[in-house]
C-alpha cells in the first residue's frame, strides 16, 4: 500500500506538483472515468427497480419510494410530501390517482382525505437495492442449467483448441515439408475472411453431421483456430532446435518430443491462448443462436437475449442477468490480464 501511495503522490516538481503533473492526473482520471463510468453505472442499474429506471431524469444511485401501513387499507400506501397549496409540507399517502389529482389519506389521521395535484407532490424516497432483479432469476429461468451449458462450451472448446492448434503449430514451426509455406500462407489468409461468410457453409455441414442443436454442434466448429495456430508457431520458433535433435538421438519419440517438451517450454503461450478462448467462447453469440434452438441448451448469451420481447423489455432483470454473465469472465481478465500481455509480447503477435 506504501508503494502504491508513493507512486500516486509522485510529482515531477522539488516543491509540491507543477501544471504537468495536474494535467496528468487529469488525463488519467479522465480515463478511468470513462472506461469504469459505464460499467459502474451498469452495476448500479441493475438494483434499480422498473419504476426507477423508467424515470426521468435518470439517476445513479437506486431508489425507492417508501411505504406506509394505514389502519382502513389493506395494502401499504406510497408515501408524498405535499410541496404546494393548502397542505404543503404535509406527508401523505396516496391512496388512489385519478389523471392529473390525487386522492391522499394523512396516515396519522385516516379518517381525513382529501385531493391533490399530481403536481403539487413529490415521492418519499430512499436508497435502497432491489435484489428482487437477481432472485428472481432463479425463479422466471433455470439459470443454473444455461451456466451449466456455457461453461462445458467454453472449457471443452478450450481444451479441444488448446490441443489441435498446439498439433498445427508445432508441425509448421519444427517439421520440414513440401508445402509448409502455402499451409501457413493458408492459415494466415483464413484470418482475413469473416465469420458470417462462412456461416452458411458451417450450418449445412453441422446440419448434416446431426450436430446442429447439441453443445457439441457450437463446440466442434472452433476445434481449430488460425489465431491460435499463428500464434503457437510464432512462440514454438524460439525453442531451439537443438534441443528436439537431442531427445530424438535419445530414442524420443515424436509424440514425447511434442508432450514433453513442446508444450511445457510453450507454456506462456498457450496460457494467453487459453485467456483469449475462454473470453472468446464465453461471449460468443452469433454461431449458438444459429445452431441450437431448445431452450435447455441455450447459454447465458442466449438467455440474457431473451429478456428482449417485441413490445416490452424487462430492463430491470436484463441489467441483472448482464452482471452475472459478465462477472465471471471480468474476474478471469482481471486476474489473468498481465499473462495476455506478456505472452503476446513474447510471440511477436500485434
Amino acid at each position: 500500500m506504501g508503494k502504491i501511495n508513493t507512486f500516486l503522490t509522485r510529482t515531477r516538481g522539488r516543491n509540491g506538483p507543477d501544471i504537468m503533473d495536474w494535467l496528468t492526473y487529469g488525463y488519467l482520471f479522465l480515463g478511468v472515468a470513462l472506461m469504469f463510468g459505464p460499467v459502474l453505472w451498469l452495476l448500479a442499474s441493475s438494483f434499480k427497480t422498473e419504476a426507477e429506471l423508467n424515470s426521468f431524469p435518470p439517476r445513479l444511485l437506486p431508489y425507492k419510494q417508501e411505504m406506509i401501513t394505514v389502519t382502513g387499507y389493506d395494502d401499504p400506501l406510497p408515501l408524498y410530501t405535499v410541496t404546494e397549496g393548502e397542505h404543503a409540507g404535509r406527508t401523505v399517502a396516496q391512496v388512489k390517482r385519478i389523471g392529473l389529482s390525487a386522492k391522499v389519506v394523512d396516515p396519522e389521521n385516516p379518517t381525513e382525505t382529501f385531493k391533490i395535484k399530481t403536481s403539487e407532490r413529490e415521492a418519499v424516497e430512499r436508497v435502497a437495492l432491489a435484489t428482487e432483479n437477481y432472485t428472481e432469476l432463479f425463479e422466471k429461468f433455470d439459470f443454473l442449467r444455461y451456466f451449466w451449458n456455457s461453461t462445458f462450451i467454453t472449457l471443452t472448446a478450450t481444451i479441444i483448441m488448446l490441443i489441435f492448434n498446439s498439433m498445427a503449430a508445432f508441425a509448421l514451426s519444427k517439421y520440414e515439408f513440401r508445402g509448409r509455406t502455402l499451409v501457413l500462407a493458408l492459415v494466415i489468409g483464413v484470418l482475413m475472411v469473416p465469420q458470417t461468410v462462412v456461416l452458411v457453409p458451417l450450418f449445412m455441414i453441422a446440419k448434416e453431421l446431426y450436430l446442429i442443436d447439441t453443445l457439441w454442434g457450437v463446440i466442434l466448429p472452433g476445434a481449430a483456430t488460425p489465431t491460435g495456430v499463428f500464434l503457437l508457431r510464432q512462440y514454438m520458433l524460439t525453442i531451439p532446435d537443438e534441443i528436439l535433435d537431442a531427445a530424438r538421438m535419445d530414442k524420443a519419440s515424436e509424440w514425447k518430443i511434442y508432450w514433453r517438451i513442446i508444450l511445457p517450454l510453450s507454456a506462456p503461450a498457450i496460457a494467453v491462448l487459453a485467456i483469449l478462448a475462454i473470453m472468446w467462447r464465453w461471449n460468443d453469440f452469433l454461431w449458438p443462436l444459429i445452431a441450437l434452438s431448445r431452450n435447455e441448451n441455450y447459454t447465458l448469451q442466449l438467455a440474457l437475449n431473451s429478456f428482449q420481447g417485441e413490445l416490452d423489455t424487462e430492463w430491470s432483470n436484463l441489467l441483472a442477468m448482464t452482471i452475472l454473465t459478465l462477472t465471471p469472465i471480468a474476474l478471469v481478465f482481471a486476474f489473468l490480464q498481465k499473462y495476455i500481455a506478456t505472452g503476446i509480447a513474447s510471440t511477436g503477435g500485434k
